[in-house]
């Protein structure tokens, strides 16, 4: 199966996702937050880095949780900026 060359919107998610997930990482290193959430820390080094810009969700959800992040929080961020963000009740 060939997979599609990821269009210039994903790569610039997935630059929002990585740059998030580095500040909430903050002073924890690499291998303590990817071991939190069950991950390798080449695998969190390459959400980080750009290089998985569109990593599984469960993925996304295990480093949410580790970092004390909600998915929420994660979408809205890494949305584009001209796409419509969800209303708050």
């Amino acid at each position: 199966m060939v997979r599609n060359p990821l269009t210039p919107e994903e790569r610039e998610r997935g630059e929002r996702l990585g740059t998030l997930l580095r500040e909430a990482r903050g002073d924890r290193t690499m291998t303590e937050v990817a071991a939190a959430a069950g991950i390798s820390a080449e695998t969190l080094r390459k959400i980080e880095t750009g290089r998985a810009p569109t990593p599984a969700f469960f993925t996304v959800v295990a480093l949410a949780a580790a970092l004390g992040l909600s998915t929420d929080t994660l979408a809205s961020a890494c949305a584009h900026p001209c796409e419509p963000q969800p209303l708050s009740a």
